[in-house]
């Protein structure tokens, strides 16, 4: 199945700012901005570098499964990087490829040295739902004969 569109067109409908943290904070402060915000990962920087992705998953792996508290750990010791990233001009099949291949499920999307966005599986989720519920209904229409073609 080929999937059409690209990150731009994700982002282009996604509402929302883009939160990130820096590698000096502490954990239990990224975790506790995370869940205000109701997100499962912050983009980590350092100055306007994009240096990796705080989620979810890397607290419970690498702070609660180790042992280690929130408060004392620092997201440097904790975050997924380097920084798996993608431009908004790139296609969504190779958005997905990334996810899988890497096992991660968030990208930050970088253009021109600058954070511009963050997408989540959950994301591309949705456009393909959207895409194949867009093509579904080109094809009723052809077969039912309305289509303008």
């Amino acid at each position: 199945m080929e999937v059409n569109g690209t990150v731009y067109d994700i982002l282009h409908n996604k509402v929302g700012e883009i939160w990130t943290t820096n590698p000096e904070e502490s954990v239990y402060e990224a975790i506790r901005l995370m869940g205000e915000k109701n997100i499962g990962a912050l983009v980590a920087v350092n100055g306007d570098e994009v240096i990796g992705v705080l989620s979810e998953r890397d607290y419970s792996r690498k702070v609660v499964l180790q042992g280690r508290t929130s408060r004392n750990t620092k997201v440097g010791e904790i975050l997924s990087s380097p920084a798996i990233t993608v431009g908004s001009s790139d296609g969504i099949e190779k958005c997905m490829q990334l996810m899988t291949d890497k096992r991660i499920r968030h990208l930050p999307v970088v253009d021109d040295g600058q954070l511009v966005g963050l997408i989540s599986m959950g994301d591309l989720v949705k456009w393909v739902m959207s895409s194949q519920r867009h093509t579904i209904e080109q094809l009723h229409g052809y077969i039912s004969g309305d289509y303008p073609g």
